[in-house]
Order: C-alpha cells, then sequence, then structure tokens
C-alpha cells in the first residue's frame, strides 16, 4: 500500500469515529493514561457523568481499529496510548475542522492565537 492510499485510509477511519470517539484520541494526544484518567477528562469536557458502559467499549473499538494501543499497568489497570494511526487520525480532523473554519484571514489569526496560546500553556 503507498504512502498515500495509507493517509486516505485514516482518513477513512477518522471519519467514521464518533464525536466521543474523537474526544477520546484527543485526550489521548497529550499523554498516555489509564481509563479512569480519560473518564475523568471526559467528564470535565461534558460536564456530565461517563459511564464506564460508555467508555470501554470505545476504547476497546478504538484499539480494534489500531488508533489506540492499549497495555496493562497491573492485573487491575490497563493504559491507553495514542498509536502513529491514531495521531495521524486526530490530525486529519484537525486539518478538516481549520480548513473550514480559517476561511479569511481574520479566522486564520484567530486559530494562530489558538495554537499559540496552547504551545505556551
Amino acid at each position: 500500500m503507498s504512502e498515500a492510499q495509507a493517509e486516505a485510509e485514516v482518513g477513512s477511519i477518522a471519519r467514521d469515529l464518533t464525536a466521543f470517539q474523537q474526544n477520546i484520541l484527543v485526550i489521548l494526544s497529550e499523554e498516555a493514561m489509564y481509563g479512569l484518567a480519560i473518564k475523568r477528562e471526559l467528564e470535565s469536557y461534558y460536564d456530565a457523568e461517563v459511564n464506564h458502559g460508555r467508555l470501554y467499549p470505545n476504547l476497546d473499538d478504538l484499539v480494534e481499529l489500531g488508533l489506540v494501543e492499549k497495555s496493562e499497568l497491573d492485573k487491575r489497570t490497563n493504559q491507553y496510548e495514542l498509536t502513529m494511526t491514531g495521531q495521524n487520525a486526530v490530525l486529519d480532523r484537525l486539518n478538516w475542522v481549520v480548513g473550514k473554519y480559517a476561511t479569511d484571514g481574520d479566522r486564520a489569526d484567530d486559530v494562530r492565537e489558538l495554537v499559540d496560546a496552547a504551545l505556551d500553556a
């Protein structure tokens, strides 16, 4: 498979994800985390409780798709980490969102300010 085909496949996978799954990928972009830490991040974002029955099946789906790698920290705790394919899926999504939002110079400046603020944090 060529590099272009591989990128198209990643884009196709990323575009079929739910918003919840995409948010999990974004959270894992920061660092590898165990399930309850991901749950807390999602609850902070949604300002609502996230049930285990929603989180873990979605994490398993992301693992199955090759976007997230699951490893055992101890007998009761798993750690989840974004794969390179997962990173590319996040970038594909960001590229699409920025491309749709930054339609003029002012909006492009808004995006630059957000990126600069994130880098300074």
